[in-house]
């Protein structure tokens, strides 16, 4: 059994990694503020032996309960969502930066492996497609995605200095669009807007003219391939994502398909920034890691319509 400490444990992405953790037989800490997670993302573990949660601004503290070894750290403390991350930029810049600093000195302490979830957003608007980790991306560095874009893009590089000046033993994982159960329906990423809009009976709010891309990873799939990096010696990064590339359009007329919705879609401009084509190459992850996600898009919309559609009915 090891002992994982997780940043960001209580949010959509990072629940998932400490139930998964502790299904295999390790003892978690999650960390979190609870300013985009939820306690309630993690309340089925409360009274868990293996997990405690430990309500900590990264940034400012990191505080264990005790004084037992970490042999593992896991860093996925950040708003992740445009709408969460425009609306606290400071607070985005300061996770990115000096909460992963926190968390590699940590690591550092302990002799514990370090995993940085960072994301396929430090490419930007590409010239490259799909994108390969050795492509260095097209990032405005003052645009209005630049405070989430920019802290990670920062925080893989403290997390690579980390490692060749400390020996520090970490791993970056590059994740591309992730949906699935305990997703928000306030949440703000598109999958979210469009079950929740489409179970409400109103329309689908549709940014630019629909044909723009992003490639869709199940929750499930997400975090065995986080999983697969983290138990590896792979320094990375790696992008960890769902090649199969859709436009937007092709999401809504999945959405609306499985929810049964007669909701329209309306259009509105394209936000400033937004990245008109995304898609991973994993080929990195097949070879080193043996991994390659196995829910196909019909099959996860379909289990987070039925997770949303509670959620949904109880707003």
């Amino acid at each position: 059994m090891s002992r994982v400490v997780v940043a960001g444990g209580a949010g959509f992405l990072g629940s998932h990694m400490c139930d998964r953790l502790i299904a295999r037989g390790d003892s978690v800490v999650c960390l979190d503020d609870l300013s985009t997670g939820s306690e309630a993302n993690v309340a089925h573990l409360l009274d868990n032996d293996a997990f405690t949660l430990v309500v900590t601004d990264v940034s400012e503290k990191v505080e264990l309960p005790t004084d037992a070894k970490v042999d593992g750290v896991i860093n996925m403390a950040s708003p992740a969502s445009p709408p969460a991350y425009l609306a606290r930029p400071l607070e985005t810049l300061a996770v990115g930066s000096e909460g992963t600093r926190r968390l590699l000195a940590l690591a550092h302490e302990h002799g514990a492996r370090f995993l940085m979830a960072s994301t396929s957003e430090i490419y930007g608007e590409p010239e490259v497609h799909p994108q390969v980790e050795s492509y260095r991306g097209s990032v405005d560095p003052i645009g209005p995605r630049s405070v989430y874009d920019e802290a990670k893009r920062f925080a893989e590089t403290l997390t690579i200095a980390t490692h060749k000046v400390h020996g520090v033993n970490v791993g970056i994982a590059r994740i591309f669009n992730t949906y699935g159960p305990r997703l928000s329906p306030g949440d703000g990423r598109v999958v979210s807007n469009f079950i929740a809009q489409a179970l409400r009976g109103e329309p689908l709010t549709m940014y630019g003219d629909g044909t723009q891309t992003r490639s869709f990873c199940f929750v499930e799939d997400e975090i065995s391939g986080l999983l697969a990096l983290f138990d590896s010696s792979c320094t990375g990064p790696i992008n960890i994502g769902n090649p199969d590339e859709r436009s937007m359009l092709e999401l809504a007329q999945v959405v609306l398909e499985i929810t049964g919705s007669s909701s329209e879609i309306v259009f509105r401009p394209l936000p400033k920034d937004d990245p008109t084509r995304r898609c991973p190459d994993i080929t990195l992850a097949q070879k080193e890691l043996g991994w390659s996600p196995t829910v196909d898009l019909r099959q996860g919309i379909e289990r987070t319509v039925r997770f949303m559609a509670d959620q949904v009915g109880a707003a």
